[in-house]
């Protein structure tokens, strides 16, 4: 077997040599980089922009990120997701004590240790992901910031102190982007998470609207849930908003990303309302020329 391995998360599973093999602090790292850059979704984990000598860390932070996120998304199963979860919280835990083992935290203990990352930022990233196998519903708002608090929250301040950068007023804007990326990833994909029983969009805007669970199964597009979507995307858009100046705060080369994470999410809810509000018949989405304008705003913005 390949000291590291090129698998993905649920495939690292099913291979017990894998599972059972010693790493060395290249081969791990050799591990989150393949990882962080042969994503299905072709996520781009580092910008351009970001110092080379950052890169690697953020594709430490970024392994352990997706393991969770596919612990929680990909296993297919609730209650062996969260035995699974319960297991990489215990590599969490071993790496902050100096035992780890699986690669991606033998390479993310330099990272985090360089860079004094809080262990509460990555077990609540965990948490989140156990969240999701047991809570499907979300009563007010409330709830839901509580969830994006462990969610989205965590991501952006890991960003920030992998930069430099560790002070409450900057983790303030920073969970208030974050969240609003969040709130505008779950509008654009109700249909998708309805797939999997899961409805973020707050029960009290069901009920202020008019507007049922029921409908929402069958995929019924009505002026109510038309109502419920104007005030959803409104709340996320305020988010923004509180979050927008961060940019000018940071460095230009975090500073351009973090301005075009939160022009694309703005995008996303400008067309969600193009086309009317109804999600449900299709997933908005936002084109390649539509990403390139958006670069070149980013970019303007930041001169």
């Amino acid at each position: 077997m390949p000291a590291a391995p090129a698998l993905s998360p649920k495939q690292f599973l099913k291979r017990t040599d894998a599972l059972a093999a010693s790493y060395t602090a290249s081969e791990s790292r050799e591990y989150t980089r393949w990882l962080a850059t042969h994503h299905y979704e072709n996520f781009h984990v580092v910008s351009f922009l970001l110092p080379r000598r950052l890169h690697q860390d953020f594709y430490n932070v970024y392994a352990f990120c997706r393991w969770a996120d596919d612990l929680g998304d990909e296993i297919g199963d609730p209650a062996e997701s969260l035995k699974l979860l319960a297991w990489w919280r215990e590599e969490l835990y071993g790496m902050f004590e100096g035992r780890a083992q699986h690669p991606v935290f033998v390479a993310l203990e330099d990272t985090a240790q360089r860079y004094n990352l809080p262990r509460q930022l990555f077990d609540d990233l965990i948490y989140a992901f156990e969240q999701d196998q047991t809570i499907t519903r979300y009563e007010d708002w409330g709830g839901v910031f509580g969830y994006c608090r462990c969610s989205a929250n965590p991501v952006g301040r890991l960003v920030l102190r992998l930069c430099g950068y560790v002070d409450e007023e900057r983790d303030r804007m920073s969970d208030a982007t974050c969240t609003a990326l969040q709130l505008a990833n779950f509008w654009q994909d109700v249909a998708v998470d309805l797939e999997k029983d899961r409805v973020y969009l707050p029960l009290h805007l069901f009920r202020k609207h008019g507007y049922t669970l029921e409908e929402l199964k069958a995929g019924r597009f009505t002026p109510a849930f038309r109502n419920v979507m104007v005030d959803a995307v409104e709340v996320a858009r305020q988010m923004f908003v509180k979050g927008l100046p961060l940019a000018k705060t940071v460095n230009r080369r975090l500073g351009f990303d973090l301005s075009l994470f939160s022009r694309g999410g703005m995008r996303v809810l400008e067309r969600i309302e193009e086309q009317d509000y109804n999600v449900l018949a299709r997933r908005p989405t936002i084109s390649k020329p539509e990403r390139v304008r958006l670069m070149l705003a980013a970019a303007w913005g930041m001169l």
